[in-house]
């Protein structure tokens, strides 16, 4: 990781972001599926370390979900629909088909950034941006350029906030129009 001088960002932000996520994902995917064979072969309910990975994996999607989609997209309509199933966490070989919907969103998720098609990935990208020039920011704060401290922080908090409002279609003043 070398970071740039110019502008403070690490070269390789991008990859490690995006080798995290693939990452997650292929993980999330294998182990939905290896959990779901064993719930699909278990007689009886599922039990003790199986039930507390099972937990942890919904979790863990859920999780990914909310950060990559947010909880207005359908992946996030589907895994809540099928959490909210009576007796959830009750999984044995014959109650387990809102279990297999749920590895069928994380499938989903991996398609979709096998292929390119996670919209919202750039917003985590500008996020770690972001939150490199908050560093720098804090750092010329501590070394006694409160101006230029000032006008990186200010200017990260600006950007933020317009991309926040556009992303939930908040009618934004034009610049022009803004008053000190």
């Amino acid at each position: 990781m070398t970071p740039n001088p110019s502008l403070g960002i690490k070269d390789s932000t991008m990859s490690r972001l995006d080798t995290k996520i693939q990452t997650e994902v292929s993980d999330l995917a294998d182990t939905g599926a290896s959990l779901l064979r064993t719930i699909q072969s278990s007689g009886d309910e599922i039990q003790g370390e199986e039930l507390i990975e099972v937990s942890t994996w919904v979790t863990r999607l859920g999780q990914l979900i909310r950060r990559l989609y947010g909880e207005k997209s359908q992946h996030f309509e589907s895994y809540s629909s099928a959490l909210s199933t009576n007796y959830f966490y009750k999984l044995h070989s014959n109650w387990n088909a809102h279990f297999s919907q749920m590895v069928g969103v994380a499938r989903a998720i991996k398609h979709d950034l096998e292929n390119g098609l996670l919209v919202q990935f750039k917003a985590l990208v500008q996020a770690d941006v972001f939150a490199d020039f908050l560093e720098m920011g804090e750092y010329l704060l501590h070394e006694g350029y409160k101006d230029a401290a000032a006008v990186i922080i200010g200017t990260v908090l600006e950007d933020g906030l317009r991309k926040m409002a556009e992303a939930n279609r908040v009618m934004q003043n034009p610049v022009n129009e803004l008053t000190s």
